[in-house]
């Protein structure tokens, strides 16, 4: 599906299901804006638009495929960037999902390709039907509005993520082993998978040495700004909750050491006790003649040592701080 979103910037109005055959058209003027969005589209819809504005063949292939790293391509004439949304679902075996964006950013025109819906382009669309709010300030602002758009779909799994790491510090104290180690390591791998999504892309966003890597109108650069302030944002809070688990991680496992170290010495001590009652009762039940075997009172005799072996040992204990 190719949609198509073209922004007249002299008669300061807004056209869609544009004619592609008349590109050369659109593109005259530096001040109009042409947005084409493909959406799920096959390899020969893709070719067209590529043979259209003479896109790099290694670009088109990067559309082609999964790329699992954001990226920004200089490629002289228009700019190619690969930036990905994520979708998150708890109940699911994989808890988090990337979805790609590709964009081709060109001087009066912007090209998006995704292969799912992304509630950020279909926001933006909408609204382009019949309003110019996000086409009226070049294509590095309808950029800025599509990315920022995306970014803002991170902060609730962040803030889901932040409540799970809460209530995980506290089922360690209640839950089975195997259930926590399941949730800390689907948790370790959402983060892992976060972390792998942000940074690259507020490398892209970010200046080098008060650079940045693409060209942006001076009057849209303070929304860049907070863009990458939001990214940062993100960024820290994975490696705050990457401490976070692993620290928690730590405590769970100092607990079920303490908690083995317990049972261990708790069965020492029944064994100690044990060896000395298992020795006299050995001994006093071997098969060979022993004094006063014949004597009634042998028994209790033997009892009583027993409870006094007993005894002497639990006091010794007592006193060692052992019990």
């Amino acid at each position: 599906m190719i949609k198509t979103y073209f922004y007249n910037h002299s008669r300061q109005t807004m056209q869609h299901d544009v004619d592609l055959e008349q590109v050369d058209k659109f593109l005259l003027s530096p001040e109009d804006l042409l947005w084409i969005d493909l959406y799920d589209v096959g390899n020969d819809e893709l070719q067209y638009v590529a043979d259209i504005f003479q896109f790099h063949p290694l670009a088109i292939e990067d559309c082609l495929h999964v790329s699992p790293r954001a990226k920004v391509d200089n490629y002289e004439d228009y700019y190619f960037f690969v930036i990905h949304a994520l979708r998150y679902n708890e109940e699911s075996d994989n808890e988090i999902t990337t979805l790609e964006l590709n964009v081709f950013l060109g001087p009066n025109y912007i090209v998006t390709i995704h292969k799912r819906p992304l509630p950020s382009i279909g926001r933006i669309a909408a609204t382009s039907l019949h309003s110019k709010k996000y086409m009226n300030r070049g294509p590095d602002f309808l950029l800025y509005s599509i990315v920022d758009g995306i970014t803002d779909e991170y902060f609730p799994i962040i803030d889901r993520i932040s409540v799970r790491i809460d209530e995980l510090e506290d089922e360690i104290y209640e839950h089975q082993m195997k259930e926590i180690t399941e949730e800390f390591l689907a948790l370790k791998r959402t983060i892992i998978l976060l972390r792998r999504v942000i940074l690259p892309q507020k490398r892209i966003f970010a200046p080098v040495n008060g650079m940045m890597l693409f060209e942006i109108n001076e009057e849209n650069l303070p929304f860049y700004v907070d863009l990458v302030d939001h990214q940062e944002r993100i960024a820290d809070s994975t490696e705050t909750f990457r401490d976070l688990v692993n620290g928690a991680l730590d405590t769970y496992y100092s607990i079920v050491s303490a908690k083995t170290t317990e049972t261990m010495r708790i069965l020492t001590m029944i064994s100690t006790i044990m060896m000395p009652l298992t020795f006299i009762t050995g001994l006093m039940g071997m098969n060979v003649p022993l004094p006063g075997e014949e004597k009634v009172y042998s028994l209790w005799i033997i009892m009583g040592i027993l409870l006094l072996v007993v005894l002497f040992m639990f006091i010794y204990f007592k006193r060692k701080r052992w019990l």
